[in-house]
């Protein structure tokens, strides 16, 4: 019994070191781990202050560059001082 066990610890030894040496020629890289999420850029909302992401910001008139979180407050303008 205890030959068949070590016989069976043998083979799946053998196996494992044989597919990883398969990998291992053909260059293929150990799993790398998920990428990093990208990073995105945050605004703040020129009539109420609230930060968003830049992609979700709505833009201003043309001569002015504000961004703005929704349409309503880009229509109402930047807030006063």
């Amino acid at each position: 019994m205890k030959f068949v066990i070590l016989l069976v610890a043998v083979l799946v030894l053998a196996w494992l070191v044989s597919g990883s040496w398969r990998r291992y020629k053909q260059g293929a890289a150990p799993r790398a781990r998920s990428a990093a999420p990208q990073v995105e850029g945050m605004v703040a909302c020129a009539h109420c202050g609230v930060h968003l992401p830049a992609s979700l910001a709505v833009a201003g008139e043309p001569p002015r560059k504000e961004r703005y979180c929704s349409v309503p407050h880009r229509d109402a303008g930047p807030r006063a001082p």
